[in-house]
């Protein structure tokens, strides 16, 4: 078993009014590697009055998640079936839909993988399944509801 840990720290900042909700979003987010990242809301929820600018809100954390364990998971199972990968650009899209219940979630995520390969590449069916198997074995895709969709940009 592994344990990971990440840390928010967030202040009312002065001049805030937390009680009509008029307070900037901007946090911090330390990772147990002792990265800290600027964090925040989605501009996209509260506005850009609200949402710190230059920071990542919790959205985009989940796709960036989804789309670097798909990533990992690919670039392994492709190396065990003999290929090898050069490089391999992801422009993931996560969408945020209304439930039935009227709450907010991130439905749907989209991966868009560009990758390029020294030697051989592989077929069409081969490159599903190598998608398939990395999905499989992906920690993150494991742990969530969101729908995940590969979508291989060929040629690139």
């Amino acid at each position: 078993m592994a344990s990971y840990y990440a840390t928010s720290d967030w202040s009312l900042e002065a001049g805030g009014d937390f009680p009509n909700g008029r307070y900037s979003r901007g946090h911090s987010v330390v990772f147990g590697s002792g990265v800290s990242v600027p964090g925040t809301a989605s501009h996209q929820v509260v506005g850009n009055k609200w949402a710190a600018p230059d920071a990542i809100d919790p959205e985009e954390m989940l796709v960036g998640a989804i789309n670097t364990c798909h990533m990992l998971s690919f670039l392994h199972v492709a190396r065990e079936a003999g290929f090898v990968v050069t490089r391999y650009r992801d422009a993931a899209v996560g969408l945020m839909t209304k439930r039935d219940d009227g709450e907010m979630w991130v439905s749907k995520v989209t991966l868009k993988p560009e990758i390029a390969y020294q030697g051989a590449r592989p077929s069409e069916a081969q490159a599903h399944d190598l998608h398939h198997r990395a999905h499989a074995i992906c920690f993150i895709a494991n742990s969530v509801k969101t729908e995940i969709v590969v979508e291989e940009v060929v040629g690139a």
